[in-house]
């Protein structure tokens, strides 16, 4: 698959949320305080990076994460929304490197870097099915 004529660097999406008590540190056990999680942090902006990933895959194909490097920088209260922004930085053959920011309605909460890699869903799901 030729990914590179459907995707391309500056391409952006974007995901929101609200922090609720079910993303919250102390409910998914990332620590002790009722704040947004960094793991729910992490899962918006990798759901921001997939959904325009897959918004450009072909018929019978997706991505999948391979590497996440990020910082949560500020913590955010249950009640406010966060989105998270997802932004093409390098397309490599069918892997793809993308900024990732996360914002609540104050200010920048977190930062990073996400890569994803596209793969034929039927053959890819088919090796994972093999480690049965």
């Amino acid at each position: 698959m030729d990914f590179t004529s459907n995707i391309a660097v500056g391409m952006r999406h974007e995901a929101h949320g609200k922090v609720t008590d079910e993303n919250t540190a102390v409910t998914v056990g990332s620590g002790s305080l009722a704040v947004y999680a960094t793991p729910a942090m992490a899962a918006l902006m990798e759901r921001a990076a997939a959904e325009l990933c897959q918004r450009e895959c072909p018929d019978g194909w997706t991505t999948v994460g391979t590497e996440l490097h990020i910082q949560h920088r500020a913590a955010t209260p249950v009640g406010l929304t966060v989105r998270a922004a997802a932004e093409v930085t390098a397309v490599d053959g069918r892997a793809i490197t993308l900024k990732v920011m996360a914002y609540d309605e104050r200010e920048e909460i977190g930062t990073g870097t996400h890569t994803r890699f596209a793969v034929a869903s039927g053959k890819f799901l088919a090796k994972a099915e093999g480690k049965r």
